[in-house]
């Protein structure tokens, strides 16, 4: 008797804790996450199809609304600004923020 009020117990439990665990399915975040490093990927791919050794040294970052953020360091301008060139054609991207140093 003792078992079966113990188990009816624990089930009660469980049903009554399922919809919050199944609340955070939905969440936006993660969405966001894949979806930020999914563009980061795809421009670094790019920048790496170059063939160019300047292009490697540069940092790519994605925030939540598809702006991506480059930085480091290019020998010239032309490259800083192929690299945006880059990024901004890549698929998701919506704007560039370039702070490429030029340093020959």
């Amino acid at each position: 008797m003792k078992k079966n009020i113990i188990l009816c117990g624990v089930m009660a439990l469980g049903v009554a804790c399922a919809p919050l665990v199944m609340a955070d399915e939905g969440s936006t975040e993660s969405h966001h996450y894949v979806k930020d490093s999914a563009i980061t990927t795809k421009v670094k791919a790019k920048l790496a199809a170059k063939h160019l050794s300047t292009l490697t040294r540069i940092k790519v970052d994605t925030d939540a609304d598809g702006v991506v953020w480059l930085s480091g360091r290019a020998p010239t301008k032309d490259a800083a600004d192929l690299a945006a060139m880059i990024a901004q054609n890549t698929e998701g991207v919506n704007a560039v923020h370039n702070d490429i140093v030029v340093e020959p």
